[in-house]
C-alpha cells in the first residue's frame, strides 16, 4: 500500500511538472525573442525639424514648395493697407519667475541653437517671436498683454504694452481666466469711448501663439456689419476655436461681443468647468452657437465664411484654413496649406516649429518659403 501511495503520489505530480516546465520554456523563449528584435525606441519628441514631402502637391489654390522653396506666391498684402495702427492685438499671459528654483531651470533647460532655455526663457521667446511676426506684418498694430498684477513680465517692446487684470491665472484656470479677461477689457474700453470718443480701434483675441503673416485689417474691410468674428473648422465636437477672436470697434460691437463672451463664460462654469484646463472654452463656445434653433451646422464643413445673428450679435464665421491654420503634425496635412492662408498656429507640440520658423524667415526675409519650411516639417512630433 505504501508503494502504491508514493506511485499515485508521482502520477498526480507529473501534469504539475510539465505545466511548470512548460511555462519556464515559453518565458525563456519570449525573452530570447525579445533579444533578438530590434530595440523600440518609446515615442519622443524631437529637438529639430524633421522635413518630408509637403502636402498638397497638384492641388490648386494650394501652397507648392520644392523643399523649403515655394514654387508660388502666396496671396500675402503688399499694400499694408493696416498701416493706420487701426488694430490692436490683445492676448493673455503670465509667467512668475520667482516660482521657479535652480533645479526646476536645469531640470528643464532646453537647447535651441547656441541658446539655453529654462521654462519662463521659453515662454517668453514664444511671446517675443508672436509680436515679431506682428510687427513685420502690420507693423502700425500694437499689442496688449492682459496679464496678471503680480507676474514679473519682462517685456520692453515698442508698441507693446502690459494691461494688469487681477484674476487665477494658474494652468488649470487659465482658460476661464482668458475669457474673464477679455470681458474686462471691452468693459474698459467701452468706459474709455463713452467719455472720450476716438478713432476705431479694432481688436483681434488671439493665444501667444500664432504667427500673423498677412494683414488682417481686410476683415474689417470685406466685412463691415458684423460685431464679432470667430473661427470655425469641420468638427462636430469642436467646430470652433477659441485662439482668434476678432472685435469691431464700435461701441455697439464691442458691448455685443462682451454680452456673447458672458454667455460663453457662464455655460463654461456651469457645463464645461471640469474641462477648465484646456477645451471647456471651445466646448462652450459650440454650445452657445448650436444651442441657436435656427442655427445651420452643416456650414462648417463648407469651409467658406458667412455671418449669423446669435441674440442681437452679428457674428462672422471665419474659415481656420485662412485665419487659425494649424500646422501638420505626424500623418500631416492632407490638403496642404491655402495660398491665402492669414494666421498660422503653433498649437500644443508645435511651439518649437514657431521659432524655428521665425530663425528661418530672419535669413531668408521671405514669408512664402517660410511657409514651405512650416508645410514640409510635420513629420514627426517636436516640442520647446
Amino acid at each position: 500500500m505504501k508503494v502504491f501511495s508514493g506511485w499515485r503520489r508521482l502520477v498526480f505530480g507529473l501534469p504539475l511538472i510539465f505545466l511548470l516546465t512548460h511555462l519556464f520554456s515559453v518565458m525563456e523563449l519570449n525573452k530570447n525573442s525579445k533579444l533578438g528584435e530590434p530595440h523600440k525606441q518609446p515615442n519622443k519628441k524631437f529637438d529639430h525639424l524633421v522635413l518630408g514631402p509637403a502636402a498638397g502637391q497638384g492641388l490648386s489654390n494650394r501652397l507648392q514648395c520644392q523643399g523649403t522653396k515655394a514654387l508660388n506666391r502666396t496671396h500675402s498684402s503688399n499694400s499694408r493697407s493696416g498701416a493706420d495702427g487701426s488694430i490692436t492685438f490683445v492676448t493673455v499671459f503670465a509667467i512668475y519667475n520667482s516660482s521657479l528654483n535652480v533645479g526646476d531651470e536645469k531640470s528643464s533647460s532646453t537647447v535651441f541653437g547656441d541658446a539655453s532655455y529654462n521654462k519662463v526663457g521659453r515662454s517668453m521667446a514664444l511671446l517675443n517671436v508672436f509680436i515679431n511676426f506682428i510687427q513685420v506684418t502690420m507693423p502700425q498694430s500694437k499689442v496688449i498683454i492682459l496679464t496678471d498684477p503680480v507676474s514679473d513680465l519682462p517685456v520692453r517692446r515698442n508698441r507693446v504694452s502690459l494691461y494688469p487684470i487681477q484674476g487665477e491665472y494658474s494652468r488649470d484656470k487659465l482658460m476661464l481666466q482668458r475669457i474673464r479677461s477679455y470681458i474686462t477689457f471691452l468693459e474698459s474700453k467701452l468706459q474709455e469711448l463713452s467719455w472720450k470718443p476716438r478713432n476705431i480701434t479694432h481688436y483681434i483675441f488671439t493665444d501667444s501663439d500664432i504667427a500673423v503673416v498677412d494683414d488682417l485689417e481686410q476683415i474689417f474691410h470685406d466685412h463691415p456689419n458684423f460685431h464679432l468674428a470667430l473661427t470655425f473648422r469641420n468638427n462636430k465636437a469642436q467646430p470652433l476655436n477659441s485662439g482668434f477672436i476678432a472685435v469691431r470697434g464700435t461701441p455697439d460691437a464691442i458691448l455685443r461681443a462682451k454680452l456673447f463672451l458672458q454667455e460663453v463664460l457662464k455655460v463654461y462654469s456651469s457645463k464645461y468647468r471640469n474641462a477648465s484646463r484646456m477645451l471647456g472654452d471651445q466646448l462652450a463656445l459650440a454650445w452657445v452657437v448650436k444651442s441657436k434653433p435656427h442655427f445651420d451646422v452643416s456650414r462648417f464643413a463648407k469651409g467658406l465664411a458667412f455671418s449669423e445673428d446669435i441674440d442681437g450679435s452679428s457674428i462672422l464665421f471665419l474659415p481656420c484654413a485662412l485665419y487659425n491654420w494649424t500646422p501638420p503634425e505626424g500623418a500631416g496635412q492632407f490638403h496642404g496649406m491655402p495660398l491665402d492662408v492669414k494666421v498660422v498656429h503653433f498649437k500644443g507640440s508645435r511651439k518649437r516649429l514657431m521659432l524655428e520658423s521665425w530663425n528661418f524667415y530672419s535669413s531668408s526675409l521671405d514669408i512664402s518659403d517660410m511657409l514651405c519650411l512650416i508645410l514640409g516639417s510635420g513629420r514627426t512630433k517636436y516640442d520647446f
